[in-house]
């Protein structure tokens, strides 16, 4: 469900804290030319993971914010000799899981998703497909009930503005894994440098109309 809102109001200070944290791997991702999106997994009130996109930097289209945090629970268990469990686990994403993603989620029974943006292109939580409603089903003609996935709750929104932002600002000044030939790739501190100077040039416009 998206709430279609970005009112933080209607979410808890302990979500919007944790969408921060996601938000702020996002705007890593956006630093060094991936798609921003990032996320954190919580569990009993603690990040126990977190990841942006590395999708460009591994040229694995798999490698996806929601994946590496995957990876890194399923690697840190491992270390310590003990079964996976994702039952606890709520993850706060910047932009609604892609349908792989929200497959993944159903299939390790995440207890909840909060994100901020719609995804209205690969949405898997809703603007697609809605995985969490159904859950993710088992594969060949049998379709094993007990080889599919699990619902789960999820829910949108929130501080969706920013993770819009984030995502415009990395769209503008061109991915640098797109095809080529493909506009030029700025830095950040060239769209920085652009947007000031369009800032600087907006407020001369204003004082000339004003005088």
């Amino acid at each position: 469900m998206n709430v279609g809102t970005d009112d933080i109001s209607s979410f808890s200070e302990e979500d919007v804290a944790f969408m921060r944290l996601a938000l702020s791997e996002a705007s890593t991702a956006l630093d060094v030319g991936e798609t921003p999106v990032g996320c954190v997994v919580v569990r009993d009130g603690a990040v126990i993971a977190r990841g942006h996109n590395e999708t460009n930097a591994t040229r694995n289209g798999t490698r996806h914010a929601e994946m590496i945090a995957i990876d890194e629970i399923l690697e840190a268990d491992r270390r310590a000799g003990r079964p996976a469990d994702f039952s606890a686990c709520t993850l706060y994403v910047s932009c609604e899981p892609c349908i792989m993603c929200a497959g993944a989620l159903s299939i390790l029974k995440f207890r909840n998703v909060v994100y901020g943006c719609a995804n209205d292109k690969f949405g898997g939580n809703g603007s697609i497909l809605s995985i969490h409603e159904g859950g993710r089903g088992g594969c060949g003609r049998g379709r094993d009930e007990a080889a599919g996935g699990a619902t789960y709750p999820s829910v949108g929104g929130l501080m969706k503005d920013e993770a819009i932002r984030l995502l415009q600002e990395f769209y503008v000044s061109g991915n640098p894994a797109a095809p080529k030939p493909h506009r030029p790739v700025r830095s950040r501190a060239e769209r920085n440098t652009a947007k000031r100077k369009k800032a600087e040039a907006d407020q001369t416009d204003s004082c000339t109309d004003d005088s």
